[in-house]
């Protein structure tokens, strides 16, 4: 049977141009950028012609991209890079209870540290407290940090109103977006939103694994956090593969080609299994914010009475691969903090399946998951005590 991959918030298939586009630089373009030779000239003039590429996608200059070994090489670099050059401008950190694992990480490493860090909470849709974000400006607030689009539930953060907000400081607090689940599934201008610096990656996209890139506002300092040769660039410090961002770029390329349409052709599908599921399966939760507002390939669904894990366990059985709660939360079987931040119960977290869609997926393979997802989730209700209780207490408040 073919396989039928739902799980592109994790990883994404590399695209076959892509890889096409790396092979010479395996076999014959091999090189590091060097100077005085031909061999190194030209790899700079391609580094060059790859950094344009994502800049202009960006619609910022090239000079502000800095090629990372991954989204959170990214991450760590801006948000520690700039804490530790910047520190003498304030230590006071915002950033929220549903934020992507590593700006929580770096968040509780920095408070360890003698930063403060205010914790904003989120509401059912997993939109960040806007109005707790306005009472926890201060004058020692250097950096907010966000997650662009929730790499759980979809929504997507409102940022020309945080932008709003934050520029109602005197003084300017920086920001650091963490765009890996957004960038190429949503337009996104750094200038227009107000963004300092900000994380994408390869992978994502169906580019190569093990490649991303930090977009830094021109005049940003960061501290050096990674010592070693400045090869491709001064803060990923060492070798990073010149292949793997010739076929960074060539995914850029490829995703931002016609990019509307492939945003509508990834929503049709999230609405698709959405319409069906809510349709034909009763006793489901929505998991996220509906429609614009939500990214587009993004679909997550609570199943009560039951646990996603057995429910992902059962479609691997049938080579349909989804996600139980978040890809990056946990490897356990612990509730999905980000479900829980947002009030689900513990039966709601553990019982969420997370769809995420590609430009390779079909509206057959929806089709045929839903229709292996009915069977599953009708099988699992039956053996569940849980829904044999629910359906005690409904006769029992019927008098029967």
């Amino acid at each position: 049977m073919k396989k039928i991959y739902f799980d592109n918030c994790l990883t994404s298939k590399t695209d076959k141009k892509v890889v096409t586009e790396m092979i010479p630089y395996f076999t014959e373009k091999y090189y590091f950028p060097e100077n005085f030779v031909s061999i190194g000239t030209q790899a700079s003039s391609d580094i060059d012609k790859s950094k344009k590429i994502i800049a202009d996608s960006l619609n910022v200059d090239k000079s502000e991209i800095h090629f990372t070994t991954g989204g959170t090489s990214a991450n760590n670099l801006a948000i520690k890079g700039f804490l530790t050059a910047n520190s003498n401008k304030g230590t006071h950190i915002i950033c929220s209870i549903i934020d992507y694992p590593d700006i929580l990480t770096n968040a509780s490493f920095f408070e360890k540290s003698g930063f403060e860090v205010t914790y904003l909470s989120a509401d059912w849709d997993g939109r960040i407290n806007l109005e707790e974000l306005k009472a926890a400006l201060r004058p020692d607030t250097v950096l907010f940090m966000t997650t662009l689009s929730n790499h759980t539930m979809g929504t997507i953060q409102d940022m020309p109103k945080i932008k709003e907000i934050l520029s109602t400081s005197d003084h300017h607090i920086y920001t650091h977006v963490d765009a890996c689940e957004a960038y190429a599934r949503m337009h996104i201008d750094p200038k227009e939103m107000g963004i300092d610096m900000m994380s994408i990656s390869a992978h994502k996209i169906h580019g190569p694994q093990g490649i991303g890139a930090l977009y830094l506002r021109k005049g940003i300092n960061l501290g050096q956090i990674k010592h070693g040769i400045d090869r491709i660039d001064r803060y990923e410090t060492g070798g990073i593969s010149v292949a793997l961002i010739a076929g960074f770029a060539k995914a850029v390329e490829l995703a931002f080609d016609n990019l509307d349409e492939k945003i509508a052709y990834m929503r049709n599908l999230s609405n698709h299994l959405l319409e069906r599921v809510q349709n034909e399966i009763p006793h489901i939760i929505v998991n996220g914010a509906i429609g614009e507002e939500r990214i587009c390939h993004n679909m997550n669904i609570s199943f009560s009475f039951i646990e996603g894990e057995a429910i992902t366990v059962m479609l691997d059985l049938m080579n349909i691969n989804v996600a139980t709660g978040s890809a990056c939360a946990s490897k356990g079987l612990k509730a999905n903090y980000i479900l829980m931040g947002t009030g689900r119960t513990h039966e709601q977290s553990h019982g969420s399946i997370k769809f995420t869609f590609s430009r390779f997926n079909t509206i057959e393979e929806v089709d045929y998951t839903v229709d292996k997802l009915k069977e599953i989730v009708q099988t699992l209700r039956e053996r569940s005590p849980l829904y044999t209780d629910y359906k005690n207490q409904i006769k029992e408040n019927k008098g029967e």
